[in-house]
């Protein structure tokens, strides 16, 4: 039993950020604002903040098939110190998780190796190849959270329609990539003046809209419960606002380095800030925050992508794209509260709440009876950010040599501490 006292609670449920205590018996949420009990463990907090554990929604791991980019183990590492609690896991694996077995496979490599909670999403299409439906109906039976191909965008409409359809009469959610793969093939910068001057080939933000337009095309035709995974473009905003007004069941996320970072920073090519989507205007970027403020964009996530040294130290355009997050994305979100003026609140109903209650999971509240997965943070303790410090196998951070504020102290996971600042 814990007593957490002189600690500034971030509720994002209730919308508030207050001094008070919280009290964690077993593995869940007890009590707050009340006295501590006489056999418990009392922790001053110190005036840093307490709130829920991040939810990651969208995580890479390349475990199977590419443990030498992340593990199991180095993931879950990287995800407490990171303030992460629980990892939403992509299919993009090898072989991708399509099957039962394979999701079975790594759901128990998951609870034996790593401290924190993990969950999986499964393939959409087999292989996620976009040419045959995957076991939807068994994978839901075996605890998938949710049904993507990532950024493989089935082009088979038709499939599309099938998956959708068959997801709605089993209540699954689906994630969408929303791009035009015609369109955004073989590019990896925004379409405009920047992108010319540096000789990059370059995508129009309406590949997007494009992609976005037709998915939801799609949803309304079957009522299926859909997921944007990166909404990006300011052009994407009013279709995505229709979609909600019209009573679609649909919600969007966007990366922390959409949120943080623009086209700008690609001038030196360094491929660290080579990302899928690429990285838009500042406009953009700045709508996309006001649309988090909003409420429009639902969801934060750090889109965590490892990639080893030799698939980065190459041309930008041959690089690969992505880059790590789970250690990074509580201090890049810090960015959003200094400088963008976004409450805490706000900031982890984006991070935690939200994405927990589009998957069907308890987690994300400071409430009476729920999991006591936690994180203790000073949002204004600042330092440099080393990349050779980072828990991930890879170290692949467009924020390496950065400064920022921001820093997880302590993360618990059902009460029990996964990770514990070091002195």
């Amino acid at each position: 039993m814990i007593w957490f006292h002189n600690a500034r609670l971030i509720d994002p449920e209730a919308g508030t950020e207050a001094d008070g205590t919280l009290l964690v018996r077993d593995g869940k949420i007890a009590e707050r604002d009340g006295p501590c009990p006489t056999d418990a463990q009392a922790i001053d907090a110190g005036g840093a903040c307490l709130a829920p554990g991040i939810v990651d929604l969208g995580v890479q791991v390349g475990e199977p098939g590419a443990q030498h980019k992340e593990s199991l183990r180095t993931a879950g590492l990287a995800a407490a110190r990171g303030g992460v609690t629980s990892i939403i896991m992509r299919p993009d694996t090898d072989p991708a998780i399509d099957t039962p077995e394979v999701l079975e496979y790594v759901t128990r490599r998951a609870v034996a190796r790593t401290p924190v909670n993990i969950r999986a999403m499964a393939a959409l299409t087999r292989g996620r190849a976009g040419r045959e439906m995957a076991e939807i109906s068994f994978l839901l039976d075996a605890g998938a959270v949710a049904f993507t191909d990532g950024d493989h965008v089935t082009t088979d409409t038709r499939l599309m329609a099938r998956c959708l359809q068959y997801a709605a009469g089993l209540g699954a959610l689906i994630i969408g990539h929303p791009q035009d793969p015609g369109l955004s093939r073989g590019t990896c910068a925004t379409a405009g003046k920047f992108a010319s001057l540096r000789g990059l080939p370059s995508v129009s933000p309406m590949a997007e809209r494009m992609g976005f337009d037709r998915d939801m095309g799609l949803v309304e035709m079957t009522r299926a419960r859909y997921h944007a995974d990166q909404i990006t473009c300011a052009r994407t905003l009013p279709a995505l606002e229709r979609a909600k007004a019209n009573g679609l069941d649909v919600t969007a996320g966007i990366s922390i380095h959409h949120l943080t970072l623009n086209e700008l920073d690609l001038s030196d090519y360094r491929t660290f800030f080579k990302f899928t989507p690429p990285l838009r205007s500042e406009d953009d970027r700045r709508a996309m925050v006001e649309a988090v403020r909003e409420g429009l964009i639902d969801v934060i996530c750090s889109m965590h992508t490892p990639q080893d040294e030799e698939s980065k130290r190459l041309p930008f355009e041959e690089a690969a794209s992505g880059a790590v997050g789970l250690e990074t994305l509580l201090p890049a979100a810090m960015r959003l509260y200094h400088s963008e003026g976004l409450s805490l609140a706000k900031i982890w109903g984006a991070l935690s709440l939200n994405p927990a209650r589009r998957l069907g999971l308890p987690a994300g509240r400071l409430a009476v009876g729920a999991p006591a997965d936690l994180v203790l943070f000073d949002p204004d303790a600042p330092s440099v950010l080393d990349r050779f410090s980072l828990q991930s196998k890879s170290k692949n951070t467009p924020f390496d040599g950065a400064r920022v504020e921001g820093k997880v102290l302590a993360t618990y996971v059902a009460g029990v501490a996964v990770y514990t600042q070091e002195e």
